[in-house]
């Protein structure tokens, strides 16, 4: 996701009760962080379970993702260039990974005991040793590499360059870029279908959804999105053959079907959103927006059904959930002051 994201809006044209409910979050935010029963939660079904102090100074966070083997976390912390990587069992933070310049996306890969990173200030894709917590390549990211995916059979990693229009494919065995694939437009969120083996690409400019294979790294399709505009946060829900699009200049999520790649669904959620989580035992959805608004969505079968919205903390526009806990983490850069990980749990 781009820093700042310029040019978009930051404030959701809420109505009625959402309105009230976002106004009366932001007069009491820095209440919030003293205690789980202060949390403001409007009609979603969760409540506060803490705020764990984050290290560094009050600045942007990026992208999270989480290892459930190892119970690890691991979060941009993009205005201080490192990866903070929190115990989730323990409850605290356990290292600080420097170095990363201007970092946004990162992913966890298990299976291969590595994280990826995009260092954006220095157009970097950093491949991170599980193991030791330690650096262990750089390769070439394009111009502006943000988001991340990992086709497994191809083991081959998708960057989204989001500026560039292009996607780089790093080979993971050598940790070297091994191709370029041009988009023709500002690229959005990368994802990998189990369903299809493929990679999908939102495409915000041109309002498209790209499938590519990964054993080829080549288009298969290009995908119209009616009534898209900016189409940037992206969710594979493989169990139903959805697809959740967050659209960030008009504040609405779309819902595809994989089966047809048309759109069945429209959603309105809160201002600007970005990243989404999904939760596949209580079959729940997370849309997470720059203007602190959270929404909730119920999946079941390809029904999608929308739970409601609540202001969740200022700028709270990342998230990740546990499947086996079912807790959701918002990292939030400044609360009374200070960076915290905000932790969630259902009610």
């Amino acid at each position: 996701m781009k820093s700042g994201r310029a040019g978009h809006r930051f404030v959701a044209p809420l109505i009625g009760m959402l309105f009230v409910i976002a106004i009366v979050a932001l007069s009491g935010a820095g209440r919030v962080a003293h205690g789980a029963d202060d949390a403001v939660t409007g009609n979603l079904p969760l409540k506060h379970v803490e705020d764990v102090p984050l290290p560094g100074r009050a600045s942007r966070f990026d992208y999270e993702s989480y290892d459930p083997d190892r119970h690890l976390l691991f979060i941009a912390h993009l205005g201080d260039s490192e990866v903070v990587v929190f115990d989730t069992l323990a409850s605290r933070v356990v290292a600080r990974i420097p170095g990363i310049s201007a970092v946004h996306g990162v992913l966890a890969v298990p299976e291969l005991s590595r994280v990826y990173a995009s260092a954006t200030g220095t157009n970097e894709v950093i491949a991170i040793d599980e193991r030791t917590l330690t650096i262990t390549a750089r390769a070439p990211g394009g111009v502006y590499p943000d988001g991340m995916a990992y086709a497994p059979d191809a083991r081959r990693l998708f960057v989204s360059d989001e500026t560039g229009k292009t996607e780089t494919v790093i080979d993971v065995p050598s940790n070297r870029r091994i191709a370029t694939i041009p988009l023709d437009g500002e690229v959005g969120n990368t994802q990998y279908d189990p369903g299809s083996r493929h990679i999908f690409v939102n495409v915000q400019t041109r309002h498209q959804l790209v499938e590519i294979d990964p054993a080829t790294n080549t288009i298969v399709s290009r995908t119209d999105l009616p009534g898209a505009k900016g189409n940037h946060g992206l969710l594979i829900v493989p169990e139903s053959r959805l697809a959740l699009i967050a659209c960030v200049e008009i504040d609405r999520l779309l819902v595809l079907d994989m089966r047809t790649m048309k759109v069945v669904g429209v959603f309105e959620v809160g201002g600007d959103p970005d990243v989404l989580a999904f939760d596949p035992e209580l079959h729940t959805a997370y849309v997470a927006g720059e203007a602190g608004i959270v929404s909730m969505f119920s999946i079941e079968g390809s029904h999608v059904s929308k739970i409601g919205d609540a202001y969740l903390g200022p700028n709270a526009h990342v998230v990740n959930v546990d499947a086996a806990t079912h807790r959701s983490w918002f990292p939030l850069k400044s609360v009374d002051g200070h960076p915290v990980l905000r932790i969630m749990a259902p009610r």
